[in-house]
């Protein structure tokens, strides 16, 4: 079946066409070959990189907060800035922003490759953000403008199988590169297919924008937005070797309260806010808001510490720590279409409450996960039951978000959920490092006690506590005593890494709670009106 846009074919058009105009099928490919390649660079980055951590601390020497940073970095300038992505395609040109999105990411790549030291690395990472805020939303508006109604499904759904696809690579690819080549060519890697992608771009895509859109754009939301999640991130992290009463943790916790505070005003007041207040007056989208907020934090910062468990205390191979992951995605992947069927039988809402419980499970598996032992016993039924938990939730949390507004709002819906969901993972990587690190040290300190380790080796390991499980034991030691210290260090981290499970386990029923008391039962959800 041919694919029908909503302009006209000549490319040099720069408008919605009343009526959809039907073009040759190969330009929908050319379209959806861009855009697939464009947004796989940001979703192989994003679980690439993970896997990849504990190659980086070794390589640059750096303490678990830096490690923190450089998730933290590309995390932050994203969730605050992807609302404002998705404004500038619609004002300047969808097609413009998205090569401009695709262009500073992969110039950001190239320095993060390059990066000489930990800290390169981070401002690499941050710059990568901004790129990857104008290149995700401008993917999927790219093929909405473009697309009919009766083509545009088909369309979406290939982007999701192929990004799937991407998304379950990259922790295999990051690695595979991490162990047989370098970390760097995670970054690297980004640069030939940018290449592809502009090049298909500047001459196969049209250019479409809103010729409607209204009112100046949310600098001052998008400031404090950033100001606001980069002061709390900034002193929940230093946090941890700094401590609470630092005057810079202060002063940075202080700041980003105060900026979120304003950033709320700002949206009550914004002619065109980047996160309309009004959104929240359905008890749904509000309810579903909260319950992506708890679980997704439960997932990020699982997520983050998962492959520093693998590879330094059960002594897995980056390959296969990324290959560890898999089941998760595949799961998630293959029960996608099965999970849909259920909100036609069940409606939303009964997904909602057992899928969040569901994942529960296999978060408080992986709390039961100590040192040694089996993949398939140990490992492979917590992400399992973890991917059969979120199979059953994404799809019917979609459909209530996308349900609970009218359909000339779904898209400011969806973007401020997406928002909303890399916002939770960002917060949680750092709320959840201090709870690791505090246990871990508390833990520390009573295994080297109960090992009878003398003073100066615990003196010596002082500065290499904040790299939980990569600290490096001195090299001049008892072989036997060594090896007691190690066994303490990674013991510690264990403990620290159950804790964290168990508050996911936590956050996991939170999110089922809130579904079973905010989200409407029925199949068909109200739209809220704006």
């Amino acid at each position: 079946m041919a694919l029908y846009f909503k302009q006209p074919c000549d490319e040099a058009v720069i408008a919605s066409a009343p009526t959809a105009t039907p073009c040759p099928p190969r330009l929908g490919r050319w379209i959806l070959a861009a855009t697939i390649l464009g947004s796989s660079m940001s979703f192989i980055d994003g679980t690439a990189v993970n896997v990849a951590l504990p190659s980086i601390q070794e390589d640059l020497s750096a303490t678990l907060i830096q490690m923190q940073w450089v998730v933290e970095a590309y995390a932050l300038l994203l969730a605050a800035l992807l609302l404002v992505g998705g404004s500038l395609g619609d004002r300047l040109g969808r097609r413009r922003i998205f090569a401009a999105g695709v262009v500073v990411f992969t110039l950001a790549s190239l320095w993060c490759g390059l990066a000489p030291d930990v800290n390169q690395l981070i401002i690499g990472r941050a710059i990568q953000g901004i790129g990857g805020a104008l290149l995700v939303p401008g993917s999927l508006a790219i093929i909405s403008a473009s697309f009919s109604d009766e083509a545009r499904g088909r369309a979406i759904g290939t982007w999701s199988g192929f990004t799937a696809i991407t998304a379950a690579a990259g922790p295999v690819l990051g690695g595979y590169l991490a162990e047989t080549l370098s970390w760097r060519w995670i970054f690297f890697i980004n640069l030939p297919l940018a290449i592809i992608v502009l090049v298909v771009v500047l001459t196969r895509v049209p250019e479409t924008k809103n010729e409607h859109a209204t009112g100046h754009m949310d600098w001052a939301g998008a400031g404090l937005s950033v100001l606001g999640l980069g002061g709390l991130v900034y002193g929940l992290l230093e946090s941890g070797s700094k401590g609470f009463d630092h005057p810079a943790v202060l002063v940075a916790l202080a700041t980003g309260v105060v900026s979120l505070a304003l950033f709320v005003l700002v949206q009550a007041k914004a002619s065109s806010p980047m996160m309309p207040l009004w959104i929240y007056r359905s008890r749904s989208f509000t309810g579903a808001t909260i319950l992506t907020l708890f679980l997704y934090a439960a997932l990020g910062g699982s997520l983050f510490l998962f492959p520093f468990n693998l590879i330094q205390v059960q002594g897995y191979t980056a390959t296969a720590a990324g290959a560890a992951w898999l089941p998760f995605i595949v799961i998630i992947a293959t029960l996608s279409r099965w999970a849909g069927g259920l909100i036609t039988r069940y409606g939303a809402k009964l997904p909602l409450v057992i899928g969040p419980a569901v994942a529960a499970g296999g978060f408080g598996l992986l709390a039961l996960t100590g040192i040694g032992g089996n993949y398939w016993l140990n490992y492979f039924p917590a992400i399992a039951v973890l991917g059969l938990g979120m199979a059953i939730t994404i799809a019917p949390l979609v459909t209530v978000v996308m349900g609970s507004v009218t359909s000339d709002q779904a898209g400011v819906a969806s973007g401020v959920n997406n928002a909303i969901s890399r916002t939770a993972s960002l917060m949680a990587i750092a709320v959840l490092g201090v709870v690791a690190l505090t246990v871990f040290n508390s833990s520390l300190d009573t295994k080297l006690a109960q090992a009878n380790v003398p003073a100066s080796v615990v003196l010596a390991l002082e500065d290499e506590r904040v790299s939980l499980a990569g600290a490096r034991v001195p090299q001049d030691m008892d072989p036997e005593l060594r090896v007691a210290v190690e066994r303490a260090i990674d013991e510690a981290f264990i403990s620290g890494f159950r804790v964290v499970m168990l508050i996911a386990v936590g956050l996991a029923l939170a999110s089922s709670a809130v579904a079973l008391v905010m989200v409407d039962s029925r199949h068909k959800i109200e739209a809220a009106a704006g």
